[in-house]
């Protein structure tokens, strides 16, 4: 009787672990639901309670936690303990856009193998977040993505509050975002991959690939990518019938007129992570290669990785604690990039060729890809990127705690935050914001500021008790400055966090100034220059006795030195401050 209940339990156990994922199941033609994917993760982690954690976080938008299955060789699920045992931690986020399911249904066939083939690396955890956006998984249809191949239903890019949330990971709006950054920062991934489906001109390869933009990584990590991490990839992805190409982003209509690079700013998953000195990777599939053939090549490229980082691991570890150091003691940081238009790389390119034809729609002439007419050629490729913007980084920033949102979003980032003890007077550079451009559609639910100038001024400051400082001293400057410095392409700043100091609070009722303003004149002979200096400039100055007493105001003690004035100082002298 022993026997026969312990074989039932062995036969069992390999049932559960053995078992053909909804996609399997289907032919190799529908993508799992969400529900469905987190019932295969529950009975995975129960066959496998020693190397597997079915694990959740935070809340997304949708109601539901995100979760995080953990798959660790030796049983360490702690990310600390992990640390300590020099292992590497590989992230693999599924479902961002969850039309583009790919990766959800490669995940759980490669985890299902790892553990049933006693495959798991012995130097690397592997964790995956299952599906990103819950909320827009639900909202299934086969059709908002009218020019992909397959699977028969899947979801929606938008999530429940409509948020693109590869657009979100500065700004979070969405709770999806928060507990996203509450994964990624307790368990500190080297590496990350964040599956997608490409759209565009149509070619050869079911894979393309878009790693962090080489020039604003960290050079450690960049020449560790370029060199020895992207050839693997490569090699091995040729050698399983994948071969790779860059992401096609064609300069002009069609590829072959040339691809450019892709800069990464930190609203997006791989400008988020090089944000902590992570090597990011958005692989994209095919949109129009069959869906069973874009799920095997995810499948074999999530399996490269984990081999490739297995392998590297000892280095890939040296390299982020080298980076991180070198950040922590950087001075200038270059906070917005241009792309060199007059350096450019040549590859093999394996398309089709690009013809023309008359519209059955239209009558005019139409863009077609003949299949037909396979070809492989040699196109440039324009991938070097220059600083367009470098800052020299203060010795610390003062956040007045009004600000929460900053403070709560620098914390969950793992950014050190003191609290001043109590109140004080510090002198400090303060920057006015001089000139930008706002848009005039809202994008993601945000009217974006772009080209800010500022103007520095030093000014003495009151802080008080429970204002917050912040040392750039750490690891997490990158994140730090590209967050705080307005001229930042996805500083809060530009992503409306400060829009109150835009706004002029105080003002003059001409009949009553006119006494004051003549007065001031009077007392103020540098202002009655300034004035007729300024009438000198501007004609249209003397033809207005409004405009007049404006700029008197605007240059007396009536007017208010908020208006404009971004609220984080920049502490650029030493000095002791009495924190917490």
């Amino acid at each position: 009787m022993r026997i026969y209940f312990s074989c039932l339990f062995v036969f069992a156990t390999m049932t559960s672990f053995a078992q053909l994922t909804p996609y399997e199941n289907s032919g190799k033609k529908a993508t799992t639901t969400y529900n469905e994917a987190i019932s295969y993760y529950q009975a995975l982690a129960k066959s496998f309670p020693k190397q597997t954690k079915l694990l959740s976080y935070g809340q997304t938008d949708f109601g539901k936690p995100l979760h995080l299955l953990v798959l660790s060789n030796d049983g360490l699920f702690e990310p600390s303990k992990i640390k300590q045992a020099d292992k590497r931690v590989l992230l693999i986020n599924n479902g961002i856009h969850p039309g583009e399911p790919e990766g959800i249904d490669a995940s759980m066939m490669l985890a299902r193998d790892i553990l049933k083939n006693h495959k798991l690396p012995k130097n690397v955890v592997i964790c995956i977040i299952p599906v990103y956006n819950i909320d827009g998984s639900f909202n299934r249809t086969s059709t908002s993505r009218a020019n992909q191949n397959g699977p028969l239903a899947y979801g929606f890019r938008g999530n429940s509050k409509n948020y693109d949330l590869n657009r979100d990971f500065i700004k979070t709006d969405s709770k999806n975002s928060e507990s996203f950054q509450q994964i990624f920062n307790i368990w500190e991934p080297e590496i990350f991959v964040d599956t997608h489906t490409s759209n565009g001109a149509d070619y050869q390869y079911t894979m393309t690939l878009i790693p962090t933009q080489k020039d604003k990584l960290n050079p450690i990590l960049a020449g560790y990518l370029t060199k020895t991490m992207l050839p693997s990839l490569y090699s091995e992805m040729k050698t399983k019938g994948f071969e790779l190409i860059p992401y096609i982003n064609a300069v002009k209509e069609i590829p072959d007129n040339g691809i450019s690079g892709f800069m990464e700013s930190p609203r997006y998953s791989t400008g988020y992570s090089a944000l902590h000195n992570t090597i990011g990777f958005m692989p994209e599939t095919h949109m129009l290669k069959p869906y069973d053939q874009r799920v095997e090549s995810t499948y074999k490229l999530l399996q490269t990785y984990i081999d490739i980082v297995e392998r590297d691991a000892k280095i890939i570890g040296e390299n982020k604690a080298k980076a991180d150091e070198t950040t922590a003691n950087q001075k200038s940081f270059a906070i917005d990039w241009k792309l060199n238009r007059e350096q450019f790389d040549e590859i093999e390119f394996k398309g089709y060729a690009a013809k023309y034809k008359t519209s059955e729609v239209s009558g005019l002439e139409r863009l077609y890809y003949d299949r037909n007419e396979p070809y492989t050629k040699t196109i440039k490729q324009w991938n070097n990127f220059e600083p367009a913007l470098t800052i020299e980084k203060p010795l610390a920033y003062i956040i007045p705690k009004a600000w929460d949102k900053v403070i709560k979003l620098l914390k969950l980032n793992n950014v050190k935050v003191d609290e001043l003890n109590s109140d004080v007077k510090l002198d400090l550079e303060m920057y006015y914001i001089a000139d930008m451009k706002t848009a005039q559609k809202p994008f993601e639910g945000h009217y974006l500021h772009s080209v800010v100038k500022i103007e520095p001024r030093t000014q003495t400051i009151n802080y008080y008790a429970g204002d917050y400082v912040v040392y750039t001293n750490q690891k997490t400057n990158r994140y730090i400055i590209e967050t705080l410095e307005p001229q930042a392409p996805d500083s809060f700043f530009n992503w409306n966090f400060f829009d109150a100091i835009l706004g002029q609070k105080e003002h003059f009722s001409s009949y009553i100034f006119e006494d004051t303003a003549a007065e001031l004149l009077k007392k103020n002979p540098s202002l009655k220059q300034k004035l007729e200096e300024e009438k000198a400039k501007n004609p249209e100055l003397i033809k207005s006795a409004y405009a007049q007493l404006e700029f008197i105001y605007k240059n007396s003690d009536y007017f208010e030195p908020t208006f404009m004035r971004y609220p984080v100082g920049r502490l650029v002298k030493e000095i002791k401050l009495d924190i917490k």
